[in-house]
């Protein structure tokens, strides 16, 4: 057990029982009354973000945790397959635990993944990703005033607006944060 001075941020503490990433540490002092720590947590289980104060008497049990880049195999029923490129190992994690990253795992793509105790319990998505155009309308005659964009969609199944020049079969980087389409990709 450790104090909750020693917790910093990128830490993963164990709070009511489940794992909480540390996303932010700020130490306060009140004027007369006791000095504590406010951390903000992200729930490894749910993904809800949440607030609290811990005081130099409380004790936190610190987890050990590990990132690892693996290679995203497939789907099947049992879950969402990555491959460790250096032991070849295959770890399975649910739907629940890929959320928002689903549509961003591409096959064959490298991902970080966050392990605590041993576990995979997140993915650690990068900035962009690379993605081929699987469907592109074609741009109408007369449709070059201005900025304009037209919606194509991956092979992921993410619909991102792009300008008029993609065309299916086009590989493109978007931006995890927001899909939106950031580039070509030159082959």
């Amino acid at each position: 057990m450790a104090n909750p001075n020693d917790v910093r941020k990128g830490n993963c503490i164990l709070y009511n029982n489940v794992p909480h990433l540390v996303l932010g540490v700020d130490h306060r002092t009140p004027g007369r009354r006791m000095a504590f720590v406010q951390l903000t947590m992200r729930n490894l289980n749910t993904g809800s973000s949440t607030v609290t104060k811990l005081f130099s008497n409380d004790s936190v049990d610190i987890l050990t945790t590990d990132t690892k880049k693996m290679e995203f195999s497939y789907i099947d029923p049992m879950g969402y397959h990555f491959l460790d490129p250096e032991t070849f190992e295959d770890v399975v994690m649910q739907e629940s635990d890929v959320e928002n990253a689903k549509d961003f795992l591409v096959e064959g793509g490298m991902i970080d993944i966050l392990f605590v105790d041993g576990k995979a319990v997140q993915i650690q998505l990068p900035a962009s990703v690379e993605m081929d155009v699987e469907e592109a309308p074609d741009a109408v005659r007369g449709d070059t005033s201005g900025n304009v964009l037209k919606p194509v969609v991956t092979a992921t199944g993410v619909t991102v607006m792009t300008p008029l020049f993609i065309k299916k079969g086009d590989r493109i980087k978007v931006s995890t944060e927001d899909k939106s389409y950031l580039g070509r990709v030159n082959s």
